[in-house]
């Protein structure tokens, strides 16, 4: 049941969390929420923190190749 509920709260704070934020930080942002939520449904408190750092990384990785293809 925690799980759950700690999903739903990222998931929420997710999607009310990226009005006014340049697309690094938003693309940042959803990477470590769904890395976070992934690692704490597979791994518990330990697994969120580390889907959560390699999710913000994956994120901002994917940002900077975007901007090299010159997406927005």
């Amino acid at each position: 049941m925690f799980r759950v509920i700690a999903l739903l709260a990222v998931i929420a704070l997710f999607a009310g969390g990226c009005s006014g934020m340049s697309n690094t930080n938003q693309r940042m942002l959803s990477g470590g929420a769904a890395g976070a939520g992934t690692g704490l449904l597979i791994g518990g408190p330990v697994g969120a923190v580390v889907g959560g750092g390699l999710g913000v990384a994956g994120g901002y990785a994917y940002d900077q190749h975007k901007k090299s293809e010159g997406s927005p």
